[in-house]
C-alpha cells in the first residue's frame, strides 16, 4: 500500500527512475539531492513577471511563469507550464512536474510533485511526494518533523509499525487527493488515491484510497441574543 505503483500513475512524472529499487515511496526523499545534481540542465526557459531570485543549479521548463517575489534557492528541476506565484519560496532539492502550481506565500523543500499537482495558497510542503493532480486547500500544511525529533514511523500491515529511517518525512499524497483548507497532515501521513481530508482536520497515519476523513463533532448553535447595554 506504500509503493509508488499503489499511489501514483507513473506516466505522470518524468523522474520515475527515482523509484527504481524502492519498496516504499518515501525512500526517494534522501535521493532527491543526488538525482537533481546529476539530471538537471542549466536551462531556464521561463517568463518572469517582476523581480525574482534564482539560485544555482535550477532548471526551469518552457512556458513556466514566475511572478514577482519568487525565490528559488535550488538545486531544483521545474517542469513546463508551471505557475510559481507571488512570494513563493522553493528551497533546496525540489522537483516539480509539468503544469504544477506553487502559490502565494507557499514554501516547498526536498519534495517531488507529479504533473499538475497544486500547492496554491499559504501551504507548507516539506519532505513530501504529491501525486498527479493532488491539491492542497488554502493554509493546509504537511508537517515533516515530530515534536521530539525522532524518526518517523508509519502504520504497517497487521498493525506492525515501520521505521522509515527518516527524521524528516512529511506526507505522501496519491493521485487526485484533495486536502481541505487549514488541514494539517502530521509526519508520515499517507493519503491513498482519490481520497479527501476535510478542512481543519489534523490527520495522522494511512488513509486508504477512495475515502473521506471528516470531523464527527458538530458545532454548537445557539440563539443570538442582544448584548446588554
Amino acid at each position: 500500500m506504500y509503493s509508488a505503483q499503489d499511489l501514483f500513475d507513473l506516466t505522470q512524472c518524468e523522474h520515475v527512475a527515482l523509484f527504481d529499487g524502492c519498496r516504499y515511496a518515501w525512500e526517494i526523499l534522501p535521493k532527491l539531492a543526488g538525482y537533481i545534481q546529476t539530471h538537471y540542465r542549466p536551462v531556464q526557459a521561463h517568463r518572469a513577471i517582476g523581480h525574482v531570485v534564482i539560485g544555482e543549479q535550477v532548471q526551469i521548463g518552457e512556458g513556466t511563469v514566475l511572478e514577482d517575489g519568487v525565490m528559488i534557492v535550488g538545486p531544483a528541476i521545474i517542469g513546463r507550464n508551471c505557475q510559481i506565484r507571488h512570494g513563493a519560496y522553493i528551497r533546496e532539492n525540489v522537483i516539480l512536474g509539468d503544469g504544477c502550481t506553487v502559490g502565494n506565500s507557499c514554501e516547498v523543500k526536498n519534495s517531488l510533485l507529479f504533473n499538475k499537482a497544486q500547492v496554491p495558497h499559504f501551504n507548507y510542503v516539506g519532505d513530501c511526494i504529491l501525486g498527479h493532480k493532488a491539491h492542497l486547500g488554502a493554509g493546509a500544511a504537511l508537517s515533516n518533523l515530530k515534536l521530539d525529533g525522532s524518526n518517523v514511523w508509519v502504520e504497517g500491515d497487521a498493525g506492525v509499525p515501520i521505521d522509515t529511517g527518516l527524521r524528516k518525512f512529511g506526507a505522501i499524497l496519491g493521485d487526485h487527493t484533495d486536502i481541505g483548507c487549514n488541514a494539517v497532515l502530521n509526519p508520515g501521513s499517507v493519503i491513498g488515491r482519490n481520497s479527501i481530508v476535510y478542512p481543519t482536520l489534523s490527520w495522522r497515519g494511512f488513509l486508504p484510497p477512495n475515502m473521506i476523513a471528516k470531523h464527527k463533532i458538530r458545532p454548537e448553535v445557539v440563539i443570538r441574543r442582544p448584548r446588554e447595554t
